[in-house]
């Protein structure tokens, strides 16, 4: 009697015993071993990552700090998204396979059928089985999916010649909630020496940490192509970017420094709810009360030495530091973009914010015992479009969004904190506006508005 039901399509390993082991038992361990041996990001609860796909023997600690960042999410993950380069066939846009499951040493990972069918819906999506031959870039990561979520299936990408809009696009279709998460697999700059590397890996995660996809150019990461689409919906959803490890292939004990290839984690977290571990909000607090009391001595610094403090801390953000003295403002300094690395943005800001706010005259020693301080991070700044001041500050939302406007050379910047003292919409854009100074009724057809959020905190918490 013949069967009617097709066997599914297993996709079985290309590169097991070569880029990680073969061995299912030295397989577990290794992996839990990277993930067991990442660094501390309790409290960060990712919607997307990107991970290095080279042989574990050089890339699994970076990998493993990237993975054990999405640990929280075990109990909420049932779809990854997995996106990576296409190493070894050429062609348009993206490609998904046949394939019903992807197997490797610790058993099968189903393919989610109704994803690939979205992403075969986007434009420049493709079935390209012969893509997937012998490609490891996709199947290096998925050991660590296995260990860390026990009930998901997997929506598989390679990416070729494809636009960051294309690639955009698709991870727009399959967005989702808390059940999806998005990875990115890439390394970073390839066959460098040592030195050339760190600069190129430096750049690389500049861009990735300011969400400017022009700036990510091809030889910073085989996957910049997928990079740049992640950052067009970082851009859009008001994603954080933070480097959680940044190294290379000579700093494996097998690795050297002569030709290298460089390797990044990397953590996406909604802004809204990004939030730096106390342990790094404290290091910044003590650095702008130790500025504060150099600038009162009359001397300059700190000195920074940026080694010496986490990849966090150095990921390259905009600040605001405010200064409150007996419940009123005594200074507020910040940047609008960002350019320089955390740490060292909040010192110069705690600085100007001391000595150089043209409102007040320089901070004294008196000042100090009663003074508060308080740090905002701010997200990125994304355009409003508008024709009247009602559509503008319908799309503001009190108390959460920041608003920076621009007139012509006039510009001015409101943190979302100021909503505690101008809580009435109206009166929050006029005040704005006269900051700019402009009249509360100046019109809307020249004036450029963009919203952002704040992780802000600090003394008065």
């Amino acid at each position: 009697m013949a069967m009617t039901d097709t066997l599914p399509l297993i996709r079985q390993p290309s590169v097991a015993g070569r880029f990680y082991p073969a061995d299912a038992e030295t397989l577990r361990l290794a992996v839990d071993d990277f993930l067991a041996k990442a660094p501390d990001t309790a409290g960060i609860r990712p919607k997307a990552i990107i991970a290095p796909h080279a042989g574990y023997v050089f890339s699994g600690p970076i990998a493993g700090t990237a993975f054990a960042a999405v640990r929280a999410l075990a109990d909420e993950v049932r779809r990854v998204v997995l996106l990576a380069p296409a190493h070894r066939l050429g062609f348009p846009g993206l490609a998904v396979p046949h394939a019903d499951a992807f197997a490797t040493p610790l058993g099968n990972v189903a393919v989610d059928r109704e994803g690939v069918a979205k992403a075969l819906a986007q434009p420049g999506v493709q079935t390209l089985d012969a893509a997937f031959d012998g490609e490891h870039a996709l199947e290096v990561e998925l050991p660590f999916l296995q260990r860390l979520f026990h009930d998901f299936s997997l929506v598989p990408l390679l990416v070729s010649d494809a636009s960051g809009p294309q690639v955009d696009g698709v991870l727009k279709a399959l967005w989702g909630g808390p059940e999806t998460l998005i990875v990115i697999s890439s390394d970073l700059s390839h066959y460098q020496d040592d030195q050339t590397a760190r600069k190129l890996d430096g750049a690389a995660s500049r861009a990735i940490e300011t969400a400017d996809p022009a700036s990510l150019k091809g030889h910073y990461a085989c996957g910049h192509r997928a990079i740049a689409g992640l950052l067009l919906r970082a851009r859009a959803l008001d994603l954080r970017a933070t480097t959680l490890d940044l190294r290379n292939s000579g700093d494996a004990p097998v690795g050297s420094r002569d030709r290298v290839v460089g390797y990044g984690a990397y953590a996406f977290e909604y802004a809204d709810d990004a939030r730096l571990p106390d342990a790094h909000r404290g290091t910044l607090m003590d650095l702008v009360h130790e500025t504060l009391a150099l600038v009162v001595a009359g001397e300059t610094g700190p000195t920074l030495k940026l080694p010496d403090y986490p990849l966090p801390l150095r990921a390259v953000r905009n600040t605001f530091v405010t200064l409150e003295l007996g419940g009123k403002l005594r200074g507020c300094v910040g940047s609008i973009l960002p350019a320089q690395p955390l740490i060292v943005d909040v010192a110069v800001n705690a600085r100007k914010a001391a000595a150089n706010d043209r409102r007040f005259k320089p901070l004294t020693k008196e000042e100090l015992s009663g003074l508060r301080a308080s740090i905002s991070i701010l997200s990125h700044a994304r355009p409003i479009a508008f024709k009247s001041d009602t559509e503008l500050l319908f799309q503001l939302r009190p108390n959460t969004d920041g608003l920076i406007i621009k007139d012509g050379d006039r510009r001015a910047l409101f943190l979302p904190k100021v909503w505690e003292s101008l809580p009435e919409p109206p009166k929050f854009l006029a005040h704005l506006k006269a900051k700019a100074g402009l009249r509360p009724d100046h019109p809307t057809t020249s004036l450029k508005a963009w919203r952002f959020t704040a992780e802000t905190f600090g003394d008065t918490e």
